[in-house]
């Protein structure tokens, strides 16, 4: 882009960055967003969007996420650079995979700079690592001792999964194990299990990981080259998808489609049923796309690009493709628009209080294309009858403050084995943990 242009888009996005910055208020619509029939307005189309820009301001001395009564957070560990998920180890050690955008997506439209001028003030500082660490030494107070670099010059490292004897890492190009035992504080040399979508455009870079319940596959997320086909159909080739993986010989095959950005795979407790929260299409409006949490069929399709929500068509997609939109699975439950949800972990049986038993947690990184807030925290979303029911809860909070300055923004989370859960926060550049105070023994 030639310097004038750029300084007139700079400009333009100082503007929008003031005039959004005071406009969070309640939404009434987005209330009416949760569950399996969410209420959807009507799409529009923007020459610019709604947006809200969030100031990120960090953590002080004393301040701390909120959290319902009967639970207390600390900081596991802080001073990160850019912590995006966590994976807890049996033994009480935590790997911490920190990375940021690979900065492959080319800028295509005027429009973009700006967004990319306004999501990339809404991050840290602070330069991502792009490495995986070790959080070691982990004390009664929950504070770990050590933070020890397991692996370096990463690209984009994301997905973690710890399986017969070697540490999975997910990065946006590849798929790769080490030997590894827990209480160990090195590796051993890598292993390329296979080759990942990555560049050269790589817009939805993170590649989410999990192992079926009997270790015999893998599960990875690819999220799409786009947010609605703007680069092309071609540049879409082997995107929005979860692959299904043989962590032995890297065989691969694709496991479900239409899913644009899927993250936070994991499967629900004591099912063979796999999990995914979806962040949905931007520049449609305030209240347009809901974010959701689905069970992932073999074999499904989820709409992207050609619809959304099951069947409702997106008009900006050409040539259209109706065989398609009739194939459209309905997600099983709306988590409102623009959450931005990257994270999800189901509740161990017993480590928290009877009304969050059976239930999920999402990590949700927070809206930039919403003019009042949404997300930022993690989320609650109880479920009855194994399916997720009523309406989602804020369980911890205090990630923004009413103005819109992030302390933090919530990423991937986790359960350890002894029942508490981590929150990796890639603008605060900490990995919080969430213990219950007392849990009630189980009525008989």
């Amino acid at each position: 882009m030639r310097k004038p242009a750029l300084l007139a888009a700079l400009s333009l996005a100082a503007v929008l960055a003031v005039s959004l910055a005071g406009c969070s208020k309640p939404d009434a619509a987005a209330d009416r967003q949760f569950g399996y029939d969410p209420k959807l307005p009507e799409p529009v189309q923007f020459l610019l969007p709604p947006m809200g820009f969030s100031q990120p301001i960090g953590w002080q001395a004393g301040e701390l996420p909120s959290v319902p009564a009967g639970f207390t957070v600390n900081a596991v560990a802080r001073d990160l650079n850019a912590p995006r998920n966590v994976l807890p180890l049996p033994g009480g050690d935590i790997v911490v995979a920190e990375a940021g955008d690979p900065g492959f997506q080319p800028t295509l439209r005027p429009k973009d700079v700006i967004f990319a001028l306004l999501k990339g003030a809404t991050h840290s500082a602070v330069k991502p690592g792009n490495r995986v660490l070790l959080l070691h030494d982990i004390g009664p107070d929950g504070v770990a001792r050590q933070k020890i670099v397991l692996i370096d010059h990463l690209t984009s490292p994301f997905g973690l999964v710890w399986l017969k004897g070697e540490l999975f890492v997910a990065a946006t190009d590849r798929l790769l194990a080490y030997r590894f035992a827990p209480g160990q504080t090195t590796l051993g040399p890598a292993r390329l299990v296979t080759e990942l979508p990555g560049g050269p455009i790589d817009h939805h870079y993170t590649k989410s990981l999990t192992a079926s319940p009997d270790g015999t596959k893998l599960y990875v997320g690819v999220g799409s080259n786009s947010n609605i086909v703007e680069n092309g159909m071609e540049a879409e080739r082997d995107r929005a998808r979860i692959l299904e993986v043989d962590p032995a010989s890297g065989a691969t095959r694709v496991f479900a489609t239409g899913l644009r950005n899927p993250n936070g795979l994991t499967f629900a407790p004591g099912t063979r049923t796999l999990y995914a929260v979806v962040n949905e299409r931007d520049e449609l409006g305030n209240n347009l796309v809901p974010d959701y949490l689905t069970s992932v069929k073999d074999g499904g399709f989820y709409g992207w690009p050609w619809s959304y929500y099951g069947k409702h068509i997106d008009i900006r997609v050409h040539p259209q493709r109706p065989d398609m939109v009739a194939r459209a699975i309905i997600p099983d439950y709306s988590l409102s628009s623009h959450v931005a949800a990257l994270g999800l972990a189901f509740t161990p049986g017993g480590a928290f209080p009877a009304q969050y038993q059976g239930g999920a947690f999402v990590g949700e990184h927070g809206s930039w294309d919403r003019t009042a807030w949404s997300g930022y925290q993690v989320a609650f979303v109880p479920f009855a009858g194994g399916r997720p029911s009523g309406d989602a809860q804020t369980f911890v909070g205090n990630f923004i403050t009413a103005g819109g300055k992030t302390h933090g923004r919530p990423v991937g989370i986790g359960f350890t084995a002894d029942g508490a859960l981590l929150i990796a926060d890639d603008v605060g550049n900490v990995v919080w943990r969430v213990t219950a105070s007392k849990v009630p023994p189980a009525k008989r």
